[in-house]
Parts: C-alpha cells; structure tokens; sequence
C-alpha cells in the first residue's frame, strides 16, 4: 500500500499562508500577489496573469501568473508592446479587449488561437494611472462564462488595474521601482483550509477500495496520486510515477495527442477523454474532470478503442456527467500549423505563398478542395488552387465582386461560413456550383490589418460538423495566410518596382561600335529586392575613342539604385564630353560631393583608343581589371589607386595606359565577382584570372558566362555581380 500513498504537491506546504507572504508582507511584490489573488477570486476567473512594462524596453513581461500551468503560459512570458495580442492591444489602447467565443480569439489573434485552440474566454485590461501605462491584466474563464462581462466583473478588474498601477507608482516615488524578474513568478490560487488529517485518511482508504483507477494530476500535469488500481491498470509501480507527467513516463502515452487532452482540460476547464491503448491489447478510457487546483482522472479498461476520443460538453460541478464526445482537433494538427506558420514566415511572393498553402494544407488538414483568392481591381483573382479543374476554376477566376457568389458574401462581411453539408449549403445559395460530390464547405476570409484582402476555400468529400475547435483552428490559419499574402503582396510590388528601376536605369543594350565585340552581364545577389547599385555603360566618345565604365554604389535598395543612375549619368556626360579618365572621376566625385548622397561608390573608367590599340585606365576604389592577351597570358592591371567617390571633394585620380591589342580581352567586373566571406580578395582575383587565362570559350558570352559559373561555384555570392568583356578585333 504505501508505494501508493497520497503525497501532497508544493502547493500544501503553502496553504497555511496568505499568496506573496513569503515575499515580505508590505512589499509590492506582496500586494500585487494578494491584488492577484483577489481579481481572480473576485471574477471568478481560471487564469490570471499580470504584465509590466520592461524598463527601457518596448517589452511587457509576465511578473505573476495564478492558474496556469507554467508550461502552457512561458510562451507569453515575454510580449512586444506592439505585437498582435489581447494584452498588448489593451496597454497600447489603454482599454479593455474582450474576447468572448474561441472562434473570434482565432479571428482577431490568429497566433493566440494557434498555440491555445480551446474553449476560453479572455479579458485583457492595462494596468494604468492618470500619467502612465504600467502593464496589463490578462485573465480567462472557462466558456460556461457567459458571453460578456458582468458589472461585478468589471468593477473587480477596474480596482485591481487602479489598485497595481498606484502600487506601480508608490514603488517608483520611493526610489525603488518594481522592476519585474526574469522568470514570472506563480502565485496559488486562494488557499483552502487544511484538510483534516482523519479525513485525508478516510479519502485515500476509500480511493484505495475503489476497482476503478483513480489518478490525480497538479495543475503542471504531474502525477500527484494514483491509487493502486490505477497503478495496475498502467502496468507501473505508483510510486515511480509520482512527479512524472503521464505522456512523459509512460512510452505508449506518447501520442501529443494526450498531452493535448490534458491542456485543453486545464485551459476550458472542462472534462476530457480520450481511449489508449496499453500494448500489447489492453484498452484504456482516460476521463480529466479539471479544477483550480488540478485534474482528477478516471480510468477503466474499455473494449475497444471508440470512434472518436474527443473532449466532453458537460460543465464542471457535483453530480456533472460528461456529454456525449464530439470531434476535436488534437495537438498534431497544432504542430502542422506550427509548421505552415514557420514556412509563411519564409515565403516571398504571391506565388511562392500560394503554392506553400495549397501543398501543405490538403495533405494536412484532410480537405479535397483548396482555392486561395485575392482581390485585385474590384475582382476576385485566384492565385493559387487544389483539387479542382482548370475548367471549373476559369469559370471563377475575375468574377466581380458585385456578384452573389458565397466568397463575396464572405469578404463583405469578414466572418467565415461554414456548411456541414451540401443540402446546407444549397439552402443558403440554391444556384451555388458544386463540384463533384463534394459535400462540405469552409469559406474564410482572409484579414490582414484590419481590411480583408482575400478568401480561402475549403471543400471535402463527405459531410463535416465543423465543431468550435476545428472552426477556430481554421479560422486561426486563415489568419495566418492572409498576414503572409499581405507580406507577399507588399514583395511583390517592390520587387516589380526594383526590376522596373534597374531595368530603366541599366542600359537596354550596348551600342554596337566597329572594332569592338562586347559581352555584358548583370546578376543580382538574390536577396532583398534584387536590386542594388552595380552598373556598366559603353560610351561612344569619337570616331576612334570608346570609354567603358563600370562602377558599384553601396547598399542594395531604391536609394542605391537611384544614385547609381546619377553616376552613370555623370560619367557618360564626361566621358562623352572628351574627359580623360581621370577628370571623369573627379569631376563625378565633385557631384557626389555636392548631392552628399551618404553613399560611397566604386568605378574605374577605361578609354580604349582603337587606332593605336591603347587603353587608359582610372580607378575610384574598384576592382583591378584583367587583361587576358592574344596568347591567353592574363594578368591582373596595376592601376595608381584612387579613394572612392564620395568621400573627400577634391580627389584627384590618376591614369594609366596599357597596350590593348586586337584579340585582347578587358574583363572589367564589380567586387561581387571576387568576393566571399573568408576569402582573401586578391587571391580570388588571381584564381579569377586564371580561370580566364584557361577557359575553353573564345566567344564573349560563352567567357562571361564562364566565368560565372566559376564565381558562383567558388563560393556563396553575398553581392550583386556586374561583367563587361571587351575585344578589340582587327
């Protein structure tokens, strides 16, 4: 018998004493324990949590939590002020956010309702005086609450908000302010009186008679009692489970389905279930009735396993039964959610975001059916679908949104609709197309800052009741979807804007000169917005003078892009002008000076005089050329260096000239077709000219595209990659 025996969790060794005693009786962390206590004993709530404000952060940190598991509330344990949470918004606001049903937690906090799909209600509240935001309330009640706030409830968050802030202010008037810890401290609920040893006696005696299992679980999920059925039952000795959590010590509990169970237990507050099977054929029935203070469960062997495992309807009180079982979305759903999510965090444009969502949701989420919508010009546009035939989906594609179909309906009033079934769905729209035999319906807006830019789709094969969990966990990922397409909007436009930019701003083509067989290439890094600040030009000065620039502006943005406009413009300008090398570097430097762009920018300017096949050479800051000869020695060009543009106004910047004869090859490139991290540039400039000396190509494009190959094969590229070959012929 004694490897059974009730052994009482930390909370008894407490029960003699008032929350927050220990942490100094007119302390501030005291009273605000106490405060705590009281709201929720006041309101009548399951959970409380209260936040503070991070000195010098825009952060809110969890202080105290009291009816919370700390497992289930660490993920909160540190909130941004301005991210999209219940809490957050009210500290930001200054007023009180209400959440009242699971499905309009997942509407207006998608990622809330991700980690937390189960029935609650939740009250967030700042934490204020009249001259400052000191934190936030956070509490939850089980959905037997009913759906507002009473004026008692009111009134009891109001006095704790009034009553910590002024706590708040006295802390910070004495020169001693209440800075919160590091890890949230748990503060127990109102203690109960001390069980009378006799009767404590008398409980476990009769537990222990019981042929039933009888188990009970902290409100952490550990094992706290098990009687000695309940140890035959699992096949374990009590005494080794006591302090472990049942999916954790018990191999075929693994399933986080059963974890599931246990969480949504504690955060409803309603009873549970679910069928296990003990190997080798031993089934189980698992029933978790939850209070304030922990999980009492029942277990009897059972048959077979049942139909479904789900959560039960019935409230918690004397004499309660648990209501038939009802489908649920267990934890392997959440974790395929957590997935989708952590992938739209990754994805780009429209398209990528469309196919990610229409390849993982049907193999995920069990439907047949997926289209993904957006609206565009007053039209609905589908950007992205499964399950369906081109034929059936062009019917839809640019439908306006003046017409009846049910998407509009939803994008009109941004609440999801649901038909369990098709004669559902006909009731409500008798002309609605249905494709095949499908036979259910999910049609969820897609919400993204307050305004509705799309819907998603959702059909399957037979009749679906849709319960609240799964209805919020879809309604939770459509969320998610929409905030993604936003993004991915927002992508996209950019990234047309920067392709239309570099494009205008790039040369269309370079000017066809006798004498001259040129090959240009332009190859973005591939990050960003793919646009950046290289660029090249062919300039035709005279009759028997060619310049050939190329240059590079730091940074990879708009900014960039438009100086780098600037400096080309300047250098042909100079260049056309019959300025020598190096007075169309300095003469750009001085406009640079001027515009005082806060960029710096690389060039080097090459004069190629055809009738004497020469060429003079200047340089601000870039890269060496390489000059390959007609026997194929090439060699890297020493130029006088020179500071790059920008920096100091007067510069000077002095010329070279080298002999290029016809058959020579002048690579002039930008430093994104050297450098790596790690590698030392001069030695990736000689393998360059090496790799020109030996490359098998004689025509320009094949050599440019050669060479990068061998840029992209040497090493991960970082930066964009500009490349003018130039060859005099006879």
């Amino acid at each position: 018998m004694s490897d059974s025996r009730y052994v009482s969790d930390s909370r008894c060794g407490r029960r003699g004493s008032r929350p927050g005693a220990d942490a100094g009786a007119g302390s501030a962390a005291g009273r605000l324990d106490a405060a705590l206590v009281d709201v929720v004993r006041d309101t009548g709530a399951s959970m409380g949590l209260v936040y503070l404000s991070a000195p010098g952060e825009r952060m809110l940190r969890m202080a105290l939590f009291s009816g919370a598991p700390r497992q289930i509330a660490a993920p909160w344990a540190r909130i941004p002020v301005d991210a999209p949470i219940p809490v957050a918004d009210a500290v930001r606001d200054r007023k009180l956010v209400w959440l009242g049903s699971q499905e309009e937690t997942a509407r207006r906090y998608p990622r809330l309702g991700i980690v937390l799909p189960y029935d609650f209600m939740l009250a967030a509240a700042p934490v204020a005086t009249a001259a400052k935001v000191w934190g936030g309330l956070v509490l939850l009640w089980p959905v037997r609450h009913p759906a507002q706030l009473s004026g008692t409830e009111r009134t009891a968050l109001d006095r704790f908000c009034r009553r910590a802030g002024l706590l708040m202010q006295q802390a910070e008037d004495s020169g001693h302010p209440f800075v919160p810890a590091d890890e949230p401290r748990s503060v127990p609920p109102l203690p109960r009186t001390e069980a009378d040893p006799e009767l404590a006696a008398s409980a476990h005696d009769f537990a222990e008679r019981l042929p039933m299992g009888c188990c009970a679980l902290d409100l952490e999920g550990r094992i706290t009692f098990l009687n000695a059925a309940g140890a035959e039952l699992v096949g374990r000795d009590a005494a080794s489970l006591r302090g472990a959590r049942p999916w954790e010590a018990l191999s075929w509990l693994w399933d986080p389905a059963f974890e599931d169970r246990y969480r949504a237990a504690v955060v409803s507050r309603r009873p549970t279930s679910f069928t296990a099977l003990r190997p080798p054929d031993t089934w189980l029935f698992f029933q978790l009735y939850p209070d304030a203070d922990g999980i009492s469960v029942h277990i009897t062997p059972t048959g077979g396993p049942p139909l479904a495992d789900v959560p039960t309807d019935a409230a918690v009180g004397p004499g309660a039964q648990p209501a038939q079982p009802a489908e649920h979305v267990g934890a392997t759903a959440l974790y395929h959610l957590t997935h989708l999510a952590a992938s739209l965090a990754e994805a780009a444009g429209v398209h990528e975001v469309a196919d990610l969502v229409a390849d993982q949701i049907v193999p995920a989420f069990g439907p047949q059916g997926l289209v993904l919508m957006t609206v565009n010009d007053g039209r609905l546009r589908i950007v992205g679908h499964r399950g369906y035939s081109e034929e059936f989906i062009n019917r839809f594609d640019g439908t306006p949104l003046t017409s009846g179909l049910t998407t509009v309906q939803v994008l009109a009033t941004g609440a999801p609709v649901f038909f369990p079934s098709f004669e559902d769905f006909q009731r409500a729209y008798p002309s609605a197309p249905r494709y095949g035999d499908r036979d259910a319906w999910a049609f969820l807006p897609l919400i993204a800052s307050g305004r509705t830019i799309g819907s998603l789709v959702l059909s399957y094969a037979r009749s679906r009741p849709f319960p609240p969990a799964e209805r919020a966990l879809l309604t939770s990922l459509a969320g998610l979807i929409a905030q993604a397409l936003d993004r991915a909007r927002l992508y996209d436009a950019k990234h047309t804007l920067a392709h239309t930019l570099q494009t205008g701003l790039l040369p269309s083509a370079l000017p066809s000169i006798d004498g001259l067989d040129v090959a240009a290439r332009y190859l973005p890094a591939g990050h960003g917005m793919d646009i950046g600040g290289d660029f090249y030009d062919l300039i035709r000065c005279d009759a028997g003078t060619t310049a050939a620039a190329i240059g590079d502006v730091q940074g990879h943005n708009v900014n960039a892009a438009t100086l780098m406009g600037q400096v080309r413009t300047a250098v042909h300008a100079h260049a056309t002008a019959g300025a020598s090398p190096g007075d169309v570097l300095a003469r750009t430097n001085r406009l640079l000076a001027d515009l005082d762009p806060g960029l710096f920018t690389s060039c080097l300017i090459a004069e190629l005089d055809l009738p004497r096949h020469r060429v003079r050479l200047s340089t601000a800051g870039h890269p060496p050329p390489l000059l390959r000869h007609p026997d194929r020695h090439t060699e890297v060009l020493g130029i006088p260096p020179g500071l790059l543009l920008g920096i100091v106004p007067d510069a000077e910047y002095r010329t070279a000239e080298f002999p290029l004869p016809p058959d020579a090859v002048l690579a002039l490139y930008t430093d994104g077709l050297v450098e790596s991290p790690g590698v030392d540039i001069d030695a990736a400039t000689a393998e360059l000219a090496g790799h020109l000396q030996h490359a098998a190509q004689q025509d320009l494009d094949g050599l440019a595209d050669a060479l990068l190959q061998h840029a992209r094969a040497a090493a991960p590229r970082a930066d964009d990659i500009a490349l003018l070959l130039i060859r005099p012929t006879l």
